[in-house]
């Protein structure tokens, strides 16, 4: 079916303007919408011609997108830290960007991005809220603390968050006013609470037919736990998306920012269009997985004799992608290749150094014959 219409939508909040378009660029239609799923399929439902739409990634488009998937011949979402001509534009408006999005559409110059399937982007939800309550609850274990701290109570550290010692060192608080002793015990309630969140989340996760088999996978590295492979699993979506390991280190922000201008080509620090929630997870995961590791254990430590922690770290969570990502498209756990060994005979060695001899070596080498003899 040939496309006779482009249509950019501006999404907001409680309305969503549209432009439709021609390919020769002629404004066929433009309006406003409310943005009910209701009015987005008697609206698109009433269309008699054939057409594809574009709109930009916001909090608000995923539904839409997935509203309007099935009326569209071809729907896209623009990537927005690529969409400058909005962003950059004298004259800006709903009407006006909506235009733009659909010309850009038409051209075939939408700067496209990954859309993650509904059901996993359920998923992806659910682990990212888990990441809400480990933060919550890190922050009322520094709470109690920080309580304790200005009182001037005494605590061990390393045993403050276990249950018997906090109930325990509750009992033994001398001179601390009863206040204190309230929001010491209001803190470590939502502690457990947050805690026990957060470990239902992981299992219900874990339980996920559509992820149970990939997850196993990818735990089958050495160093790569539970947490980490679903962030991975989650984050990417599909791994064949990747066509090297470049790009999913670049998508996973562990490369630095790279400027190139009449020939002076400048490096800075790493850059921020990443994704954040991949970034933080396999940082993390870089700095304890030497230690189940041979392998990084070795890379980190050859790392570390240049003198900065950090970029060996780093190096560490690259090696950590390309284990992930090769992992993830195979389809099969994960196998330490080592290189094979070749057997050296006398003949095999003397081929490989003659090999490796440049020319001019070998004439300087005759020529010093050629002196001592003579």
């Amino acid at each position: 079916m040939n496309v006779t219409h482009y249509i950019g939508f501006d999404v907001h909040k409680k309305v969503i303007a549209y432009c439709v378009k021609t390919a020769d660029g002629q404004i066929v239609e433009e309006g406003t919408l409310p943005a009910r799923r209701e009015a987005l399929r008697e609206w698109a439902g009433a269309r008699t011609q054939p057409w594809q739409g574009a709109m930009e990634a916001t909090l608000f488009s995923a539904w839409i997108y997935d509203t309007l998937k099935p009326y569209a011949t071809a729907l896209h979402m623009a990537h927005p830290a690529k969409l400058k001509a909005i962003g950059c534009a004298k004259k800006k408006s709903d009407k006006l960007d909506a235009r733009t999005i659909s010309d850009l559409e038409r051209c075939n110059l939408l700067p496209a991005c990954y859309v993650l399937a509904p059901e996993m982007r359920d998923l992806r939800r659910l682990l990212r809220y888990r990441n809400l309550v480990v933060r919550e609850s890190v922050r009322m274990q520094n709470k109690i603390a920080g309580l304790l701290m200005e009182c001037g109570a005494p605590f061990d550290k390393h045993k403050l968050h276990g249950k018997k010692y906090f109930a325990q060192l509750l009992r033994t608080l001398q001179e601390v006013p009863a206040a204190v002793k309230d929001l010491l015990q209001m803190s470590r309630g939502a502690m457990e609470m947050f805690e026990s969140v957060q470990k239902q989340l992981i299992r219900r996760l874990l339980a996920q037919p559509a992820l149970q088999p990939r997850v196993e996978r990818l735990a089958s590295i050495p160093g790569v736990g539970p947490i980490t492979a679903l962030t991975w699993a989650l984050e990417t979506g599909d791994p064949h998306r990747f066509p090297s390991i470049g790009d999913a280190i670049s998508y996973c922000g562990l490369t630095a920012a790279f400027r190139s201008s009449a020939g002076k080509e400048q490096r800075g620090p790493i850059s921020k269009q990443r994704n954040a929630w991949l970034q933080t997870c396999l940082i993390e995961a870089a700095k304890v997985a030497p230690c189940w590791n041979p392998q990084l254990a070795a890379l980190h430590a050859k790392e570390l004799e240049y003198g900065h922690k950090n970029r060996a770290t780093l190096e560490v969570a690259r090696k950590l992608v390309a284990y992930l990502l090769a992992v993830d498209k195979s389809g099969q756990t994960f196998q330490l290749r080592l290189p094979s060994r070749v057997e050296t005979t006398p003949e095999t060695t003397k081929k490989r150094k003659t090999a490796a001899t440049p020319a001019w070596s070998k004439k300087v080498t005759a020529a010093l014959r050629q002196a001592t003899a003579a």
